[in-house]
């Protein structure tokens, strides 16, 4: 049976390799990519909707591009003119605009440039095959890029014969377009593979910009944050999860993306917030802006807006803690504890007065449902959300290109945390009746969080997966979330800020101890002795003495403070991390002022590099999960060859 099984493999194999000669070719074809160095990985996290920094990072490659150039030019160029070369290559449009107003003698310019840009080509191209190179070169350029950046023995004066074609280029015109088409080949090649280890959205004003990079991306895999999974499920139609994203883009300032960025339709809350809190400060429900982006116009509106989502939040989630016993979130039904003439809250023994006591859609007898104004709104809402084209092309790639973790050339890659006992056992978290721990809690609430999306012809079961979509966003055994409850409720109305507190899972306090981390690469099947684990979610409060190299470098924390809300907690503006053939390097990177900045003054993001592991032989495509598959392949060819020549299968010649 395996025998005839091996048999078709191998002649389905023969109809893409019909002769000897050409299963040869991609023998020796793919062994000499084994022997490549590996390809760039780029480490992002919690990018929080920043995308004028995140664009930045991705042209720069976490400082990759300016090391190309240090690598290229060393002490032959001065340090003003790399600085101009590398503001080139990330903005080469808008920096040459600026350059044609400037520049006295243009065409000696072009000429400079483009043999510079050409240098760097050759660089960043010589860890790839051609045929890699090719695929990645502009169309229209193609041909004349690949003459430029390849070594042609057969030309006695290579010199003369490039300079022949420069300066034909800039004798027709076509100077602009070949530096545009080459520097964007640079940050092509610069980084072979992108991971986002979670939060895309909320907090930052652009996610959905930073959605629509990244799905034009060459190679990208996306680790879901908690942020992520609750748009998910916002875009899944659970009604719950649209409150918490349209409650945090109002916090934040950020309704506008909702509008003109998704073209969510918001009349029908702004209208009900209107009529229903007209006469209400609501100044518990304060905005967190942008001073320089945010117009202050609409903050009381906003407020109040605020407050119409929070109350409707607060009811959806105690509707789902209610049909969902087995989520054990019960301490979170809030709106029945509040002793509503007293204006007070009973929460665990303790009385405490309430900040706001205006609740008017609030049925004492009834807390948790629904006025028929909300009913109305949350089903315009609900409908509106699961209409956008937009939105819901950009959570199918959420899905396609993503997972709750990866494992990735032997590095395991997840937002938030193993959840943990006290005594740093895995904790066993019921879902549904039956017990996972480990590495099958986060297979099992994947599968639910996929079903919550796809599963159309069960409603049973696509409602119980949009309700785990929620669970992940914010139940305290959720490996994304990471804390015991969201206190979002109190940090609104309760001004005592012991109500506020949030208690860390266990993990977080033994990730310090190798065992912990060692157990949990084992648990993932990894090698404990050259695998890491690559960990968003928690900022690294680096003003505070915090590091993000745990335990001898196995696990390292990325989140740093992408997000501006975050960067007076931490002290920077986000980690990145450059995974490349010399080994792993972290990036801190300074706050990032503007685009406009970075093309006029020339100001790269500030970065201080660390080199978390350095390898004594320089690491090979063959040492990674693409060389193991071409490994595999190689030997199938090899079979094919064998069947061949003892006329096993026939060639087609």
């Amino acid at each position: 049976m395996e025998q005839d099984y091996e048999m078709r493999y191998l002649k389905s194999l023969a109809k893409l390799y019909p002769t000897i000669a050409a299963a040869s070719t991609e023998i020796i074809n793919l062994q000499s990519i084994l022997n490549l160095p590996k390809g760039t990985e780029h480490f992002l996290t919690d990018i929080h909707g920043e995308y004028e920094q995140f664009l930045h990072v991705l042209k720069n490659g976490s400082g990759s591009v300016r090391r190309k150039i240090d690598e290229e030019f060393g002490n032959t160029l001065s340090s003003r003119d790399k600085k101009s070369l590398a503001t080139l290559i990330y903005y080469p449009k808008l920096k040459l605009e600026l350059v044609e107003k400037t520049e006295d003698n243009l065409e000696d310019w072009y000429k400079i440039t483009l043999h510079r840009l050409i240098q760097i080509c050759k660089r960043v191209a010589s860890k790839y095959t051609r045929s890699k190179v090719r695929k990645a070169l502009p169309k229209d350029f193609s041909y004349v890029i690949e003459e430029l950046i390849t070594e042609k023995e057969e030309v006695q004066d290579k010199e003369a014969y490039y300079n022949s074609i420069l300066n034909t280029i800039i004798r027709i015109g076509s100077a602009k377009e070949m530096i545009i088409a080459l520097s964007n080949l640079i940050q092509r090649l610069v980084i072979d593979h992108i991971h986002i280890v979670g939060d895309i959205f909320d907090r930052g004003p652009g996610p959905h910009i930073i959605m629509d990079r990244l799905m034009t991306y060459h190679s990208v895999d996306i680790q879901w944050g908690n942020h992520d999974v609750v748009w998910m499920g916002a875009a899944a139609g659970h009604k719950a999860s649209i409150a918490n994203v349209i409650r945090i883009a109002a916090r934040y300032g950020n309704l506008d993306m909702l509008e003109e960025g998704y073209g969510i339709n918001l009349i029908p809350l702004a209208n009900f917030a209107m009529n229903t809190y007209g006469n209400d400060k609501c100044s518990c429900f304060k905005i967190n802006y942008d001073k320089e982006e945010y117009n202050t116009k609409d903050l009381e509106w906003d407020c109040r807006m605020q407050k119409a989502i929070a109350i409707i939040q607060f009811k959806l989630e105690s509707q789902v803690i209610m049909r969902r016993p087995e989520f054990e979130m019960e301490d979170r039904l809030l709106l029945d504890k509040i002793d509503y003439e007293a204006g007070t809250i009973q929460l665990e023994g303790k009385v405490y007065p309430l900040s706001d006591t205006n609740f008017p859609t609030v049925d004492p007898k009834n807390p948790y449902e629904l006025s028929a104004a909300e009913q109305e709104v949350m089903d315009r809402l609900q409908s509106a959300f699961m209409k956008c084209e937009k939105l819901q092309k950009h959570v199918r790639f959420l899905f396609s290109h993503g997972s709750l973790y990866k494992i990735f050339n032997s590095n395991l890659l997840y937002h938030g945390c193993m959840p943990l006992n006290e005594d740093g056992s895995f904790k066993k978290v019921k879902v549904f009746g039956t017990e996972y721990s480990g590495k099958a809690l986060y297979d099992i609430l994947e599968i639910y969080a996929r079903k919550g999306y796809y599963s159309v012809l069960d409603k049973e079961e696509r409602e119980k997966g949009q309700d785990i979509l929620w669970y992940i966003w914010s139940n305290g055994n959720s490996p994304v979330f990471g804390k015991d409850k969201m206190t979002t409720f109190e940090r609104y109305l309760i001004k005592d800020k012991e109500t506020h507190h949030e208690e860390k899972n266990p993990y977080y306090r033994y990730i310090e101890k190798e065992e912990t981390v060692n157990r949990i690469l084992e648990e993932f099947g990894l090698d404990i002795t050259q695998s890491h684990i690559i960990n968003g979610h928690m900022p690294v409060q680096l003003s505070k003495g915090e590091t993000p190299v745990k335990c001898n470098g196995k696990l390292l924390i990325i989140d740093g403070g992408f997000s501006k809300a975050y960067q007076k907690v931490t002290g920077i503006a986000g980690y990145t991390l450059v995974y490349n053939s010399y080994g792993l390097r972290l990036v801190a990177h300074d706050p990032f002022t503007s685009m406009e900045d970075a093309i006029a003054k020339e100001t790269d993001i500030h970065s201080e590099s660390m080199v978390v592991e350095q390898v004594m032989r320089r690491r090979l495509v063959a040492d990674t999960d693409i060389g193991k598959e071409l490994q595999h392949t190689i030997k199938e060819l090899e079979s094919l060859l064998s069947a061949y020549r003892h006329g096993i299968i026939n060639e087609k010649i």
